[in-house]
């Protein structure tokens, strides 16, 4: 991009300036020194403090996260625990009160069937008198 900018720059001084760019690449190190140089921080007292205060609010950063995380699993296992308990609760009752309304219903087959066989054993009393009086 910048080889470009510079062709049409150059092109406006007339063929001297095309045949500069024709012939010429773009290198940075022209103009800058030949060796990069890294920024270094100078490490003074205040720096330090600040890198240490910045690591410990980091650290107590990562905590709280991390302790909200592990409420935030505990609260969910005991909703869970919780649900848990209340269906065990509801289908244990539900199984005993099916249990009773079985057991009301034996009752009342088995009272009907009782009541029935007393009647069939009157209604063949009644009929075994009758034979016996035509007899």
């Amino acid at each position: 991009m910048a080889s470009l900018n510079i062709r049409t720059t150059l092109s406006k001084f007339g063929h001297v300036g095309a045949a500069i760019a024709r012939r010429s690449t773009w290198n940075p190190n022209f103009f800058f020194a030949s060796s990069p140089r890294s920024l270094r921080a100078m490490s003074d007292p205040d720096g330090a403090a600040a890198r240490e205060k910045a690591s410990e609010a980091v650290q107590h950063g990562a905590d709280e996260a991390i302790n909200t995380g592990e409420d935030m699993k505990n609260k969910a296992a005991a909703a869970e625990q919780d649900v848990s308990g209340k269906g065990k609760q509801k289908v244990q009752d539900e199984w005993g009160s099916d249990k009773e309304n079985a057991q009301k219903a034996k009752d009342t087959v088995i009272g009907k069937a009782d009541d029935s066989k007393e009647v069939i054993k009157e209604n063949a009393d009644t009929i075994k008198r009758s034979m016996n009086s035509k007899n």
